[in-house]
């Protein structure tokens, strides 16, 4: 049996207390502001909280969507960052209370969102409506978003509740549960994260047909979550907690990763807007041809393609490149600028149909959103161990690989 001891090094621990405050003022502030809003302009406020809300439900479903495929591939090297996966995922948990407002400016005539559940209460839906019942009916978009959170909550609760039961037992039932969870949670998170992203966004232009919507939210949804976790990672092996546990090829994995998505979401982009052009069907290009008028169509040739695109695909393609700070961390702002970009071209056109435009009330409730959700995620980050250190893969992920018992015995315990 080999032996491995994690080394500390000589680097001073990252010292990040000047920051602490940060998001409790982000939260705070942000939190005024969203008020404010909602008071002085109820429309506007309607799709800022829906901007904000999408853009950190990316975060909490990437970190879903990577705890799941950990226990599916039953990978080693991704065993060390797997607390920081579930807890991203357990995050969740809080969008039920955060879309609350959605549900509510849903239903309110003066907002502005979702215009055929207001022609519903009216009792004049179009044939778009109808075409698409039962989901878009009033009951079917509460009871569909009620649906995906609840299933969002028991997924990432249950696999963070048998990740700690590891940590205490090390049974080996712990292990069996959690990829029973990752083999049928797998099913309930592609469907879920596809009717969320349908019924929240999709929805607010609901005569638009797109089968590949889902695909491009989970798409983009891993790509950001990718790179928070790269430098989430990183600054906690710099800290100290993941000193010696995370190694070169984590760094590497995750950057490929991210190299991987960042070419999975451009495929999925031109695709969905290569067959919508491609079928000339007014209820499908429509979407397109709105996203062209005025500064929109420099967002969406350029900005989006460039941006989210070029710039990191041609960073990424060098291997030494995914293992510099000093390329991640811009690159890890960089894809948190972009994702914002994209989620507002998705949402904003519906308000704003002349050109890009952001608001004070966008950036109110993205900031509280931004300290709610770092101060949360900090919180269940030290209220664990951060390390699964009796996952059945901890030692293989350490390089350390233990002779089998069977092996042992038959070679009469020499080595």
């Amino acid at each position: 049996m080999s032996t491995h001891t994690p080394s500390n090094g000589n680097s001073k621990p990252l010292d990040l207390s000047k920051w602490r405050p940060l998001p409790n003022v982000l939260m705070i502030l942000g939190l005024i502001g969203a008020i404010a809003g909602f008071v002085i302009n109820r429309q506007q406020f309607g799709f800022s909280w829906l901007l904000a809300f999408m853009f950190f439900l990316s975060l909490g479903l990437g970190g879903l969507g990577l705890t799941i495929l950990h226990h599916l591939f039953d990978a080693s090297w991704s065993v060390p960052i797997r607390r920081v996966t579930e807890q991203l995922g357990g995050l969740l948990k809080w969008m039920v209370l955060l879309w609350i407002p959605i549900g509510y400016m849903a239903y309110d005539t003066k907002s502005g969102m979702y215009e055929w559940i207001h022609k519903l209460q009216e009792g004049m839906p179009d044939h778009s409506t109808l075409s698409k019942q039962p989901l878009f009916t009033i009951a079917g978009f509460y009871g569909v978003s009620i649906f995906c959170l609840l299933t969002w909550f028991v997924l990432s609760r249950g696999l963070l509740k048998w990740s700690l039961k590891q940590d205490e037992t090390g049974s080996v039932q712990c292990t069996r549960v959690l990829r029973r969870y990752a083999a049928t949670g797998v099913f309930f998170f592609a469907f879920t994260l596809t009717f969320g992203a349908i019924m929240w966004v999709k929805a607010l232009e609901h005569e638009w047909f797109s089968t590949m919507y889902g695909v491009y939210y989970f798409a983009g949804s891993m790509w950001i979550t990718l790179a928070t976790v790269y430098v989430v990672i990183r600054i906690l092996d710099l800290q100290g907690p993941l000193k010696g546990y995370v190694h070169e090829k984590t760094y590497y994995f995750l950057g490929t990763l991210l190299f991987a998505f960042t070419v999975f979401y451009a495929y999925v982009t031109f695709a969905q807007y290569f067959i919508i052009w491609n079928a000339n069907v007014p209820e499908e290009t429509f979407w397109y041809l709105q996203r062209e008028k005025g500064t929109w169509y420099h967002v969406g040739a350029y900005v989006l393609i460039f941006g989210h695109f070029f710039i990191p695909f041609l960073t990424l393609l060098r291997i030494d490149a995914k293992l510099k700070l000093s390329v991640m961390i811009p690159l890890f702002v960089w894809a948190w600028i972009m994702h914002f970009v994209d989620m507002t071209f998705n949402i904003v056109p519906v308000l704003h149909h002349d050109g890009f435009t952001l608001t004070w009330i966008d950036f109110s409730c993205w900031a509280f959103f931004a300290g709610f959700f770092i101060n949360r995620f900090i919180a269940a980050l030290n209220s664990a161990p951060i390390l699964p250190q009796k996952d059945p893969r901890f030692a293989e992920s350490q390089d350390i690989y233990i002779e089998a018992a069977s092996m042992t015995a038959k070679s009469g315990g020499k080595h």
